[in-house]
């Protein structure tokens, strides 16, 4: 039976003062008082947007597994409505001039 050449010992007093230790990270739509997911939202879902239009994924902005179905459903459902644009994000001033329109 071969041994292992590169046995990994971990010591959590060296590693604690490391740049690059994992930080917890938290999902931005799970805590008390953090705003609800709504297609109507445009200001918020712009911001998981790329500006080529893609959908920002969860591994980058740290939103939850079931948060981010429910961002991902929103936006394309912002999209369908003409809400938002598919391509680009030039024109969600303009739609947001548009919303508080109809609102009042």
């Amino acid at each position: 039976m071969k041994k292992n050449k590169f046995k990994r010992t971990s010591n959590k007093d060296e590693n604690s003062n490391s740049p690059f230790e994992n930080k917890k990270r938290f999902c931005p739509f799970s805590q008390q008082n953090s705003p609800t997911i709504d297609y109507k939202d445009i200001k918020l879902l712009s911001r998981y947007i790329s500006e080529k239009g893609k959908i920002v994924p969860s591994r980058i902005t740290g939103v939850s597994k079931g948060k981010q179905k429910e961002l991902a459903k929103a936006i394309k459902r912002a999209r369908y409505l003409s809400l938002m644009s598919y391509t680009n994000k030039i024109q969600i001033q303009w739609k947001l001039y548009l919303l508080q329109i109809l609102r009042s």
